[in-house]
């Protein structure tokens, strides 16, 4: 599946462009609240330049889940810290835009990504940290088939403080998530 086609019912998956700047920064400024203290997100064009400029295919995939009626943004998805050689790892950071929130696009998009980190990367393991209280991406990941692997303390900082994640991982060999079943 290429990320130009990524695509199930309702949602699609492709990278993001410099055309998705205007909207892409109106909906983050829309869902400051909903994200902290759990992610950042780019709210000025400065940070959504920075955004796309290390979406390179290759350290960084950095996509949007996109909806096809209303045409709009649903969310943002990342495969971070992309490490080849033996590892063939990178690390996943997702975030819903308001409205959009609670409807299972979400779902369909980080599977899709899951999908895409697998088949177009060449990836063999995609790993979500993320804090023990941020409830809808955990139920996001355990509802995607990711395994917990464990806790680590202060592991990243955010908004200056250093923050306890869970660290949630899935691998080619595991039964991979379904696509478009959450919505």
């Amino acid at each position: 599946m290429s990320i130009e086609s990524a695509q199930a019912s309702q949602v699609a998956l492709r990278l993001v462009t410099a055309e998705d700047e205007e909207r892409f920064i109106e909906l983050a400024r829309m869902s400051v609240d909903l994200h902290h203290p759990w992610v950042g997100i780019p709210r000025t064009p400065n940070g959504f330049s920075k955004y796309l400029a290390r979406s390179d295919q290759t350290n960084a995939a950095c996509m949007v889940a996109c909806l096809r009626d209303p045409d709009d943004l649903a969310g943002m998805i990342n495969i971070n810290d992309i490490v080849r050689g033996s590892y063939q790892r990178g690390v996943l950071g997702f975030a819903a835009f308001l409205p959009y929130v609670g409807r299972g696009y979400m779902s369909t998009g980080v599977a899709l990504a899951v999908h895409y980190a697998f088949d177009q990367l060449g990836l063999h393991r995609l790993e979500a940290d993320i804090q023990p209280d941020n409830r809808a991406s955990l139920r996001l990941v355990r509802h995607l088939g990711f395994r917990k692997e464990g806790f680590s303390p202060g592991f990243i900082k955010i908004d200056g403080v250093w923050r306890d994640h869970e660290r949630w991982a899935i691998t080619r060999e595991m039964k991979l998530p379904p696509v478009g079943g959450g919505e």
